[in-house]
């Protein structure tokens, strides 16, 4: 127990900077406690203690704001960092090195009693602040999910996913390469959206067109060539469409 403490405690130093030593850590993270007071819960679950499960999980709510079910699986070393207003459901995995902020839901979209109703990370997750994993799929190891991003289906290893509904950022970084970086709130180096980009490129090849367009129409008249009157239209500004899309 107390090597798995010393372990949870010295992960929260390595990915915290505001960590300044363990007694502090040990007194005043939440994070830490909720944990902690989950492996009592869950014990008491896995040996037919359920009620005393339940009531352990309901205490650590109350003190910790945090909300784990006793019938959760977590791992080691996974830090829950600030930690208010997360919960963790009944069927929900989160593997080793995972990385929790606050208010996140790993949530179940079924009602089958029994079934597995929530979602698995794999080693090395960070799921950013305000972020709903809901349904029961896998986000692959040392994936991440961006703050307020709601996720429906599975991210493979090594991905990033954002947006509500969420899609996939970046799918090819390989766990290998990224085993060891750490960034807070699954911030990545280029985090735009695929989707503004998509569109900023429309918006210049459009700009592109246009101005083609416009040199052909103007080589027709230079030639003598007789074109039939078109309907004038706003002038296409695309500089304005960017930033919208901005």
């Amino acid at each position: 127990m107390f090597h798995r403490l010393r372990e949870d405690i010295n992960s929260i130093i390595d990915r915290d900077p505001a960590a300044r030593n363990g007694w502090e850590v040990l007194t005043c993270y939440p994070g830490l406690h909720a944990i902690v007071m989950h492996r009592w819960a869950n014990w008491c679950w896995t040996h037919r203690m359920k009620w005393l499960g339940r009531f352990t999980s309901h205490v650590a709510r109350v003190l910790t704001g945090i909300e784990i079910h006793p019938g959760a699986v977590i791992g080691r070393r996974v830090f829950i960092d600030h930690g208010f207003g997360v919960v963790i459901g009944e069927t929900a995995v989160v593997g080793d090195d995972c990385t929790i902020y606050q208010g996140v839901t790993l949530g179940g979209t079924s009602l089958a009693t029994g079934a597995k109703r929530h979602p698995t990370l794999e080693r090395g997750v960070i799921i950013g602040a305000g972020a709903k994993v809901l349904g029961n799929f896998t986000v692959g190891e040392y994936a991440k999910v961006g703050s307020n991003a709601v996720l429906l289906k599975p991210v493979p290893p090594g991905g990033t996913a954002v947006g509500n509904p969420a899609h996939i950022v970046q799918k090819d970084a390989a766990p290998a390469t990224v085993a060891n970086l750490f960034t807070s709130y699954g911030l990545t180096a280029n985090g735009d959206d695929p989707l503004s980009k998509a569109l900023r490129a429309l918006i210049d090849h459009a700009a592109v067109q246009e101005r083609q367009i416009e040199q052909l129409a103007a080589t027709m008249k230079a030639a003598g060539l007789d074109c039939k009157a078109m309907p004038e239209c706003d002038k296409f500004d695309p500089a304005q469409l960017n930033k919208l899309v901005e």
